[in-house]
């Protein structure tokens, strides 16, 4: 590919979990390795070697079912802390091509390139350059997609895995000539769903996606998406390197040092969360729409639930009292061992400055805004004092 317009990498590691595995683990080279929860317990693959891909086991799959398609299988716990470590190292290589990257996770993301070209080539040239970096500094393989867009490079870097790299055209029509056979499923926003109602229409490919009529298309799955697919199944993503995403949730949790059933406990432990997700939200000026409980019981088995506000807040009064009620409707009596507390779906407006009320509302929003107070006085005299200069009864034994 050659200059003339904008370049964007995406880079995907190869079955990085597992390929860290054996990397670090030379016996393991050329194994089926499984990454995850053990053979012989409820939990799920995280990753798989290429070796073991070829019985059939993928990213998702129950643990035991992996097993009985690949007995002699190395299972392995997942080592997160090893894999951030090199996913460090990873994003530090990016980094020194340009300062426009945009991870979508721990192993991929996004390059914007096009402004590096008179320091290291065109895009051909720096992805093979960052591939070469990774495996000269973590023995590990990348594939790369190059393209004018975004859309188009994330397409590109999963067509020839694993260690690939592939390049697609500039030209409108080479676009869509290279886009044409591939399966509707490629395209972004395509799930079972939307997936079904394509193909009751008769599109199987991108390429049926090109010729189809844009009001057929539209009655069948709506006019915003329709026009989105139709700008997809040409090519053309006009989107930009996010480098700050917002972060989307704030959530704490802890294990207790023996699993207990004693409610006072849990309930204290719970509020103790609350109060540092509160302190984080208000930090950040964010406002929850959805809080959300995370209980872990003895025998590892985890549940999780939500519950969405009546309107967005970040007190600690509030958020307390819709985790209690989360955690009252679905504690059993039965060891726990691990509690978590979370808010998401963030705003940096709060909904009662910015909605007119009418005068039935009118009390609650004068509590809401005590409650504010309250909490931001408590959040001063903490950053005054330290953390623990206010404490509830509960925790005074």
């Amino acid at each position: 590919m050659t200059d003339g317009g904008p370049t964007f990498l995406h880079v995907d590691m190869d079955a990085f979990f597992a390929s860290v595995e054996q990397q670090d683990h030379q016996e393991l080279r050329g194994r089926p390795v499984v990454v995850g929860a053990p053979s012989d317990q409820r939990g799920v693959v995280a990753a798989a070697s290429y070796e073991a891909r070829t019985f059939g086991i993928h990213s998702a799959m129950p643990s035991r079912t992996a097993y009985q398609k690949c007995p002699h299988a190395v299972f392995l716990p997942v080592n997160m802390s090893r894999y951030k470590e090199v996913s460090r190292c990873i994003m530090r290589i990016f980094e020194s091509y340009t300062p426009l990257v945009q991870p979508l996770s721990i192993d991929e993301a996004f390059l914007d390139v096009s402004g590096a070209g008179h320091l290291f080539g065109d895009g051909e040239t720096i992805a093979r350059k960052i591939r070469q970096n990774i495996r000269n500094q973590t023995g590990l393989t990348a594939s790369v997609g190059v393209a004018p867009n975004m859309f188009l490079a994330k397409i590109a870097s999963d067509m020839n895995k694993p260690d690939g790299l592939t390049i697609v055209p500039r030209d409108q029509k080479a676009i869509e000539q290279f886009l044409a056979p591939l399966p509707i499923q490629r395209m972004w926003g395509v799930g079972k769903v939307t997936r079904k109602k394509l193909h009751s229409l008769g599109l199987k490919t991108i390429g049926d996606l090109q010729l189809c009529d844009p009001l057929i298309l539209t009655q069948a799955i709506g006019a915003h998406a329709a026009e989105g697919f139709i700008r997809l199944a040409q090519g053309i993503d006009s989107r930009g390197i996010e480098t700050e995403s917002p972060e989307k949730s704030i959530s704490n949790e802890t294990t207790f040092r023996k699993d207990t059933t004693d409610l006072d406990a849990i309930e204290a432990a719970f509020k103790r969360l609350v109060d540092k997700v509160g302190f984080r939200l208000r930090e950040a000026g964010a406002f929850a729409s959805t809080v959300h409980i995370k209980i872990r019981w003895s025998d590892f088995s985890t549940i999780s639930r939500q519950i969405r506000l009546d309107k967005p807040c970040n007190d600690d009064i509030t958020l307390r009292e819709q985790a209690l009620i989360l955690v009252r409707e679905n504690l059993r009596h039965r060891p726990v061992r691990l509690i978590g507390f979370g808010a998401s779906q963030l705003a940096h407006t709060d909904a009662s400055s910015t909605l007119q009320l009418d005068f039935l509302e009118t009390a609650n929003t004068e509590t809401h805004e005590k409650r504010k107070r309250l909490s931001q006085t408590s959040d001063q005299i903490k950053k005054r004092f330290g953390s623990q200069s206010i404490r509830r009864g509960s925790d005074i034994k």
